[in-house]
């Protein structure tokens, strides 16, 4: 009886964290990208800027004042050695998903995103020589099927927007690659690279983002008939953007390895569900039809990942994917994870 209920609880926790890890992911991008378009505050780099300074903020509350979470420490010369280079990809990342949602919908922005995995795959081979099974690269044809026939039936097609999250898929790949090499030995949680990345990434930011978008920004405040109530929900997807960092911390812990592939996966799927629904953007069958391979093919990906993961020793295997379920967590917003936008 104990243990039935034990797995019932189990279970339930497993479902409460993966709904509000959707919940607050799926919430993030609609409001950045009704800041886009409802409230034409078509500044991307100042939203990421107000993102970084939320998440400094909120990382620094939850180690240091509320210490719901130890913080991990970081030799002096590894923060400039080693976090530094990873905080400019990870602005880099940041600043590409925000700029891709300025120009096209959320569906073909998501979509595109779902694309990380192969050149994950691309880049490791490329650059590192890494050795991969077949099996990966055959998973790896439904995603680039899937972009292919999302991206020439896009009705709503922006090449500048294309690009952008294109570039973010290498940059969260490039992102991931590096932290194998520069955060050897560190063993990170999401809250514990917000609390020593966002600064770094709101110092590389800051000045760029004020002398390319600082005038139009003043020119929007005077000219918009309420600026103090857009203020209060641009700085609120902010503060959303680093509960999310939260969220992912807890669905790592609550969920096997497979189950939050699945569940990013679906992740996906809703928020383009809910964004077609907001936004009403135009959506063609085949178009549908090709996020939908793409996100099947994103799962299979993870599937074949897994399963060779636990082939016996001896056999040909892909680069080590994560056993433990901390390792599989991004160093901010995943792919799957780098939804953070």
């Amino acid at each position: 009886m104990e243990e039935g209920r034990f797995l019932q609880w189990g279970v339930f926790r497993s479902l409460l964290a993966i709904l509000q890890w959707w919940g607050f992911n799926v919430t993030v991008i609609i409001m950045n990208k009704w800041i886009f378009q409802k409230l034409d505050f078509k500044f991307p780099l100042s939203v990421s800027c107000v993102h970084f300074i939320c998440s400094s903020i909120g990382a620094y509350l939850v180690i240091k004042v509320l210490k719901l979470k130890p913080l991990i420490a970081v030799d002096p010369e590894d923060r400039w050695k080693r976090i530094f280079p990873m905080s400019f990809v990870f602005c880099i990342n940041i600043v590409l998903g925000n700029v891709s949602l300025r120009y096209i919908p959320v569906s073909f922005m998501q979509t595109i995103k779902s694309f990380t995995p192969a050149t994950t795959v691309f880049l490791q081979w490329l650059v590192w020589r890494k050795y991969f099974d077949r099996r990966i690269w055959a998973s790896l044809v439904p995603i680039v099927g899937g972009i292919l026939l999302t991206s020439v039936t896009e009705l709503s097609f922006n090449m500048f927007g294309f690009c952008a999250a294109l570039f973010g898929c290498l940059a969260t790949s490039t992102k991931t690659i590096l932290a194998e090499s520069l955060l050897h030995g560190y063993k990170f949680d999401s809250i514990n690279t917000v609390y020593y990345m966002a600064p770094f990434a709101t110092m590389i930011l800051g000045v760029p983002a004020l002398l390319l978008e600082g005038n139009g920004v003043m020119d929007w405040f005077h000219a918009h008939p309420a600026p103090w109530a857009a203020l209060i929900i641009i700085f609120s997807s902010g503060v959303l953007a680093f509960c999310l960092n939260f969220s992912i911390f807890y669905v790592i812990h609550s969920t096997t390895a497979v189950t939050f592939n699945v569940a990013g996966n679906l992740k996906v799927a809703v928020a383009v569900l809910i964004s077609w629904l907001i936004f009403r953007n135009p959506i063609s069958g085949l178009n549908a039809v090709g996020c939908g391979i793409t996100l099947l093919g994103c799962t299979f990906y993870g599937y074949v990942r897994h399963m060779l993961s636990q082939q016996t020793p001896g056999t040909p295997r892909t680069p080590r994917t994560p056993r433990k379920k901390m390792e599989l967590l991004p160093l901010v917003n995943n792919e799957k994870l780098d939804d953070k936008v």
